[in-house]
């Protein structure tokens, strides 16, 4: 008689869009949707909309507030666009919701055409940058930056916790001109005050130093690095973290002031992205183009490769971006 082995418990589909903060780590509900709300009280112009989305990426909030000012556009991204477009030159100042895979692979040309090349002061934030869903590469926004990054006259962001959301929006919104965010929504982590950190856009910002390991992060990846740093101590490596909000225009000048200053340590570029097209290649044309080269650089990023589908902690850990990974690979790579 053949005796069958007990399941295994299966994870719930929860954990395939489980928030990006570690237990017990302090978090902030719906940063973007409160900022962009309590903002709004004071500049009338701001208008919120949303491709069906509003309730997933924090929009819900504005709307709840300000239901005249809120416009929900249907599953319909290039539509989305246009009448962002359209609402920018009547002179309001849109601000456009949706997911980062929509609005960087269905809807690109449209904000290129309608709205970068003309100039228009509209606002595209979006939810599910990279690998903060386990729902697979039809919701993982890998190669958002890649593909936004050539996009002319288009500022992105990319900010690392709540305390990043809520400080960038308004100076968002006082920068004329089309902005690409990539957000993070739900319960946000809170860690950069912790830093005596204030956002500024098109500012890097170190937040640590050391002598040993450079890492130079943006998005979520700056808690990972921050978190990573912190551990290394124990094995007598002291790691400094360079966090760049601003993908375009990239701090050039801060991240080549950075690793001039300590020409031996290892640079590291983390990020929640594809390594082709990102932030590593914007640091290392950059250390390139200034003749500034470390004597180690690497980078900690998302394969070339359509990713898995599966329990968001699982997948990080898989794709190198937990903490634990970006320790143990930056053990190895020291020797």
């Amino acid at each position: 008689m053949s005796v069958e082995a007990p399941a295994k418990p299966r994870l719930k589909t929860s954990a395939m869009i489980a928030s990006i903060a570690a237990e017990g780590q302090r978090t902030v509900a719906a940063p973007f949707g409160h900022a962009l709300s309590k903002l709004a009280e004071t500049k009338q112009n701001i208008v919120g909309m949303s491709a069906d989305l509003a309730k997933y990426t924090d929009l819900h909030i504005f709307q709840q507030n300000h239901p005249d000012r809120f416009y929900q556009m249907g599953m319909a991204e290039q539509l989305l666009m246009m009448s962002g477009a359209g609402m920018a030159r009547e002179g309001f100042q849109p601000w456009l919701t949706t997911y980062a895979v929509f609005a960087a692979r269905r809807a690109y040309d449209f904000l290129c055409l309608a709205i970068a090349e003309e100039g228009l002061d509209v606002k595209v934030c979006c939810a599910l940058p990279g690998l903060t869903t386990g729902y697979g590469p039809s919701h993982q926004a890998t190669e958002d930056l890649a593909i936004f990054r050539g996009m002319p006259d288009l500022t992105i962001v990319d900010p690392c916790d709540a305390i990043d959301i809520e400080q960038a929006v308004p100076q968002i919104s006082d920068h004329k001109g089309a902005v690409y965010m990539r957000l993070l929504r739900g319960k946000v982590p809170a860690v950069l005050d912790e830093y005596d950190y204030k956002f500024e856009l098109g500012k890097a910002k170190m937040l640590r130093d050391g002598a040993d390991v450079l890492f130079i992060s943006s998005g979520l990846m700056t808690m990972r690095t921050l978190e990573a740093a912190d551990r290394l101590r124990a094995d007598k490596v002291e790691a400094a973290v360079l966090h760049c909000p601003t993908i375009k225009p990239l701090d050039e000048k801060t991240i080549i002031k950075a690793v001039a200053a300590k020409p031996g340590r290892l640079v590291v570029v983390a990020e929640n992205h594809s390594v082709i097209g990102g932030l590593g290649e914007a640091v290392a044309a950059c250390l390139l183009g200034s003749g500034t080269v470390p004597s180690g650089f690497r980078q900690i990023g998302l394969p070339d490769k359509f990713l898995d589908a599966g329990a968001l902690p699982t997948l990080h850990d898989r794709y190198g971006i937990s903490t634990d990974q970006v320790v143990a690979r930056t053990l190895s790579w020291l020797g």
